[in-house]
C-alpha cells in the first residue's frame, strides 16, 4: 500500500521562559494511505504536537515531514494554510461549531475558501450530513444537537471537501460511551467504505480497538507499535 504520511527525523523544540524543551526527538514514522492509526501515550509525550505537525497546524525544529509527496516541514505560514485547506479535515473534542450557524452552514465553512456557487456548498453540505446520519438535522443549530450529534456535524464539517487526511484529537473525550461508540463507528466506515487516512489521538484503549493500528508515544519517542486486530 503507497505511503501518505512519512515522517524523518523529526523533531520539535519549544522556548519556555530561558529554557528550550525538545517535545519531539528524532521521529520516524509511515501511515500507509487507507490507514486508521491510534496515537496514544501519557499526558506531556508529544501526541498533540506530532497530530499538529502532520495537519500542517505547527512547523517542526528539524527533520522532514511528507504527505501525499508533498514535503510540508518547508512550506510557509501562507503555503500550508492553502495545503491544509485542500488536503486536511480537522475533528477537535470540543466540536469548535460556531454556536449561530445551523448544521448545514457550519458544515459549508470549510467551502468559503473555494469557488464553489452557494448552490454547491450547499449541496455538498447536505452529501456530508448525510454521510453522517444527520440528513434530517441541518436546520438545527449547535444548542439543539446533542453532543454525539454535534461531533457528527464537526465530522461532516472535516470531510466536505473531501480531504486526503482526517486528523482526530481525542474525538470523544467529551462524550459519553454511547455516543462515543457511534463516533468511533463513525470513523471506522469512513475509513473502510470511503478510503480516509484518519490519525486520532486518543486517550482511550477501546477506542484505540477501533483504529487498525496503535502507535505509543512516550517522552518524545516512539516506543512501540502494535497491530490491532482486524474489524
Amino acid at each position: 500500500m503507497a505511503t501518505l504520511v512519512s515522517i524523518r527525523n523529526l523533531r520539535k523544540t519549544y522556548q519556555r521562559g530561558p529554557e528550550k524543551v525538545e517535545v519531539l526527538h528524532g521521529i520516524d514514522l509511515d501511515i500507509p494511505k487507507g490507514d486508521f492509526v491510534a496515537l496514544m501515550g501519557p499526558s506531556g509525550s508529544g501526541k498533540t504536537t506530532l497530530l499538529n505537525l502532520i495537519g500542517g497546524l505547527d512547523s517542526p525544529t528539524g527533520g522532514e515531514i511528507t504527505v501525499d509527496g508533498q514535503r510540508i516541514d518547508a512550506m510557509t505560514a501562507g503555503q500550508l494554510s492553502h495545503w491544509r485547506s485542500q488536503n486536511v479535515g480537522f475533528v477537535f473534542q470540543f466540536y469548535n461549531l460556531m454556536p449561530t450557524l445551523n448544521a448545514q452552514k457550519n458544515v459549508e465553512l470549510p467551502l468559503l475558501l473555494t469557488k464553489l456557487s452557494a448552490a454547491q456548498r450547499k449541496r455538498n453540505a447536505e452529501i456530508a450530513l448525510q454521510l453522517v446520519g444527520l440528513a434530517e438535522r441541518g436546520k438545527h443549530r449547535p444548542n439543539e444537537l446533542s453532543g454525539g450529534q454535534q461531533q457528527r456535524v464537526a465530522i461532516a464539517r472535516a470531510i466536505v471537501s473531501d480531504p486526503t487526511l482526517l486528523i482526530c484529537d481525542e474525538p470523544t473525550g467529551d462524550l459519553d460511551r454511547q455516543s462515543a461508540e457511534e463516533i468511533l463507528a463513525l470513523l471506522q466506515s469512513l475509513n473502510r467504505d470511503h478510503g480516509k487516512t484518519i490519525i486520532m489521538v486518543t486517550h482511550d484503549p477501546k477506542a484505540a480497538d477501533h483504529a487498525q493500528r496503535t502507535i505509543h508515544l512516550d517522552k518524545g519517542t516512539l516506543v512501540e507499535r502494535e497491530l490491532a486486530l482486524e474489524h
